[in-house]
């Protein structure tokens, strides 16, 4: 039975990735802070073989017992949040993944870093590839996380060359599904929240910027697999299928009427214009692509949204 760490475990996607990996006969040990996190994302869980250990990875980080794969989820994700917690980002992707590190290297575990499409900045290649180096701005209001992101991937790389631990990176483009957080601040939760409220839906800029979106099980579907077959390299996962902010708001309008039409702002600063990845590696190394088209994938994360709306009502 491997046992498997993920930091960050009780966070949107780091939930998910617990119960896929107990589904896949996984051990699974879940670390979080709460910062960003709930124990609601976690507590349908019962199984012998979850345990959850609220613990900040920026600390000394110490676990019992062998450990097989470390997949390093922690880390604030949302403009909102890491704005507001601009240091703790930086501290994360840093301390913390230069603890998660230590110990992978002392457990001779594999270790995965959840790295992020904002390492590419706004870009000025498009679709974005591996091998783009990105458009980051260092002093930005978004420079914390973007470059939190940048300097936990050059550690994972350290690491792998210099101890020869087995590493994994992985670039995670917009992604959506149940349990995102009503105030994450990202325009899945901004305008299904605003749907279901009867609110005009917040378009920044002129609403042509591009977006693309995978689904959450698609997703956890490219980390496993890029945990048993992926390369010591950075590897893109999303999904291809690029639309305007627009053109994803008239897709909400349709699935929720209550949306009273779209009220347009300014673009926030650093705001990406583009952004989509490309998976030729991915289909290539891991035989993965996304499955699941929009549609189908809002159709399954509207509910959890109406739910949680009603609860906070």
């Amino acid at each position: 039975m491997p046992r498997t760490l993920i930091t960050g475990g009780a966070g949107f996607l780091g939930s998910h990735l617990c119960e896929f990996l107990l589904e896949k006969g996984h051990e699974v040990i879940c670390m979080d802070n709460l910062s960003t996190g709930s124990i609601s994302n976690i507590e349908q869980i019962h199984d012998e073989r979850f345990t959850f250990i609220k613990k900040d990875v920026t600390e000394y980080l110490y676990v019992n017992g062998q450990i097989d794969y470390i997949l390093h989820f922690a880390s604030p994700a949302s403009p909102v949040d890491y704005i507001k917690m601009p240091i703790q980002t930086l501290k994360v992707g840093s301390l913390g993944t230069h603890k998660a590190l230590g110990l992978a290297k002392e457990k001779q575990a594999v270790f995965l870093l959840a790295s992020t499409s904002e390492v590419y900045g706004d870009p000025l290649v498009h679709p974005q590839k591996e091998d783009y180096w990105g458009n980051v701005n260092p002093v930005g209001p978004r420079g914390v996380y973007d470059e939190a992101k940048r300097f936990a991937e050059a550690m994972t790389m350290a690491y792998h060359r210099y101890h020869g631990v087995d590493v994994r990176i992985i670039r995670i483009f917009n992604t959506y599904g149940p349990r995102m957080r009503l105030e994450d601040g990202r325009v899945v939760p901004n305008f299904v929240t605003q749907a279901l409220k009867g609110e005009a839906l917040t378009v920044f800029g002129d609403g042509k910027q591009t977006r693309s979106f995978c689904y959450v099980d698609d997703l956890v579907r490219g980390i496993l697999a890029s945990v048993e077959k992926g390369i010591p390299a950075p590897m893109n996962l999303g999904n291809p299928a690029e639309m305007t902010v627009l053109q994803f708001a008239e897709a909400i309008r349709a699935l929720i009427p209550e949306a009273k039409g779209v009220e347009f702002k300014d673009l926030p600063v650093d705001d990406p214009k583009v952004r989509r990845p490309d998976i030729t590696l991915a289909k290539k190394l891991l035989g993965w692509e996304p499955r699941v088209p929009l549609d189908e994938g809002l159709k399954n994360t509207i509910p959890y949204f109406r739910e949680k709306l009603s609860v906070k009502r």
